[in-house]
């Protein structure tokens, strides 16, 4: 990646929550984004899960520079293209993929693949990859899956992504190798229909801190406990991430 590029790591450091939105109307993408923005949360993914997914990272790259907004669900070759001459600063996929390597470095842009289980892990580290999306996190063991994971995978960090809501990212953000959470609680849909962007303004205020709400817990517990633990049982909980 060029100097020019946004590396991953300063994104995931950027704010403690990434919101993953999937945009219906790119009209209303720009007054969204800087509805997050003022919230205190830049780092913005909009996924390729609507036909409005790439006009929409358009107009915000256009009309709110200060955002950092990338595209997310990212997984065809092409896609990064799209995605690049859109105005995309980064790129997430939920897994990752000789070619998708390969379109992120032709087009110079940053990627943040994600993985599931050990293997996948192994497998993007030895492609040079130690920020990671973990994905989907809930369901795949949770916190307690990344205590686990990291013994054997001391250097690597993530920003899991999927069952994360406002009753749980704070455990994830407790946990040393993890640098940042995705979202998707941030912009709800009925607020998004009704223009009410104070609200979104409110809510990602309300997490834009959650890093520094964990420290002093962390601090306080040894190094021991934070990067040692043994996975028990997986409880999956909750893929919805809707606000409760």
């Amino acid at each position: 990646m060029s100097e020019a590029s946004t590396s991953i790591h300063a994104l995931m450091t950027r704010a403690p929550v990434i919101p993953v939105l999937a945009i219906e109307s790119a009209d209303t993408a720009p007054a969204m984004a800087r509805a997050l923005v003022e919230g205190g949360l830049p780092v913005l993914e909009v996924t390729l899960r609507t036909p409005a997914a790439l006009p929409a990272v358009e107009a915000i790259a256009r009309e709110v520079p200060e955002a950092l907004v990338g595209v997310g669900t990212l997984i065809r070759a092409e896609e990064a293209i799209a995605a690049r001459d859109a105005g995309a600063r980064f790129l997430v996929s939920p897994g990752l993929t000789d070619a998708l390597i390969g379109a992120a470095l032709n087009v110079d842009i940053p990627l943040l693949p994600g993985v599931a289980t050990p293997s996948e892990l192994m497998q993007a580290v030895e492609a040079g990859f130690d920020h990671l999306k973990f994905f989907p996190a809930e369901v795949n063991g949770g916190v307690a899956a990344l205590k686990a994971l990291a013994g054997p995978f001391p250097a690597v960090r993530f920003c899991p992504t999927g069952g994360i809501s406002p009753g749980n990212y704070l455990d994830y953000l407790a946990l040393p190798n993890v640098l940042c959470v995705g979202g998707s609680w941030l912009a709800p849909r009925d607020a998004v229909a009704a223009g009410d962007w104070s609200r979104i303004t409110a809510l990602a205020s309300a997490v834009a801190g959650g890093r520094s709400a964990v420290e002093p817990a962390r601090s306080a517990r040894g190094a021991a406990e934070d990067w040692y633990s043994v996975a028990g049982e997986e409880d999956p909980g909750s893929a919805d991430e809707a606000l409760r």
